[in-house]
Formats: C-alpha cells, structure tokens, sequence
C-alpha cells in the first residue's frame, strides 16, 4: 500500500464536515480487521484507511494545519500501513478495572514478543513489536503495541491459498489461538497484494 500525502488528507474545515460519515465508514471497516485474542487482548490490523482515519483525528484534536506539523504525524503514522509482504496490527491489552489492568501489565511483562501467525505448515512468523519505541518498562509491559508480522513469499501465497490461519499469544500468564475468520482473512488478503 502507498504511503498517505497531504494530498489524501482534508483539511480540517472539510474533515469537520465530513467526520461523522468517515467515522462510520471506518468503524465499519474496522469490524472486518478486528481479531479478538481471547478475552483480554485485541488486534486491530491496520491499513490505508485506517491509519488515514487515526492522522486526521490527530490534526483534527491537535488542531494542527501547518505543513510541517501534518509531515510530522505522516512520518509517525506512516510505518503503520502495510508493505505488502507484511500485516500491521495494533495490539490492545483491555483490563477495564485499572487497578486490575496495573496488575496483569506487571504479569504479562514481555506478552508483546509472544505473538506468532502460523499459517499451515510454515514455520511461525513471531511478531516484531514497537519498532517505533520501546513501550515495556523493566516492571510492565504496555496497553498498546504495535506489531508487524513479516511475511515470507511462501507465507503470503499460503495466506492467499487460504490455507489454515491462526493468531498464537504463548505468554506463560496469557494463551490462546484463534483461528482467522474468513471476513478477517479476506480483509488481511488484499494487504498484501
């Protein structure tokens, strides 16, 4: 997928117009690249669209015109979208109760390098996290990561094959598999075309 300009941004007067119809539009997409990882932890994989949304929220809620403030959240944002040999996903750990989420991000410490896609009978592509930052303190691990699943030529033909999918966290304090639902798959597909 290509890199998003200034040009495929609006500015913020036709964004305020346009907002409750992208935010819509989005959260429908959205529905279709949400995986649930068991019961506390959540992808949402990311792409043109989506990253699209999140820049022009930003500008929007920074009330951020100038060019080089919108080049900034470009450069930040950016990385986000897939490459075409890889999926991106944003990795949410959702404890409602903080004091309950302070304790189970001090248990799931390093749960973001635990993170695999085996897809049939490949070897597992383990996750590469928060190559922006680092977000793990010696004591926690963070909310929020950002994951990229490197593909392989083999991986992404078998994907495409729709040979089995699954979605693999293997933390001592957090398992679960999910297998990658159709409309999931379909979705993840076309980001790597």
């Amino acid at each position: 997928m290509k890199p998003l300009t200034h040009d495929d941004l609006l500015t913020l007067e036709a964004y305020s117009r346009e907002r409750d119809a992208m935010r819509e539009r989005v959260m429908e997409h959205k529905k279709k690249r949400t995986l649930h990882l068991g019961p506390h932890l959540t992808l949402l994989f990311e792409d043109r669209l989506t990253i699209q949304y999140q820049i022009q929220e930003m500008l929007r809620v920074e009330r951020i015109f100038e060019a080089a403030g919108i080049q900034e959240e470009l450069d930040s944002y950016n990385p986000l979208i897939p490459d075409g040999d890889n999926l991106k996903a944003t990795m949410l750990i959702e404890y409602p109760d903080p004091a309950v989420r302070a304790r189970k991000l001090a248990e799931l410490h390093d749960i973001e390098n635990h993170i695999s896609l085996i897809i049939g009978d490949l070897p597992p592509v383990v996750a590469i996290a928060d190559e922006d930052l680092e977000r793990t303190t010696p004591d926690k691990t963070s909310a929020v990561h950002f994951l990229r699943f490197q593909l392989s030529s083999d991986h992404v033909d078998a994907f495409k094959s729709n040979a089995a999918a699954v979605f693999s966290v293997d933390h001592p304090a957090y398992a679960h598999r999910v297998e990658v639902p159709a409309t999931i798959r379909d979705a993840l597909a076309a980001d790597l075309d």
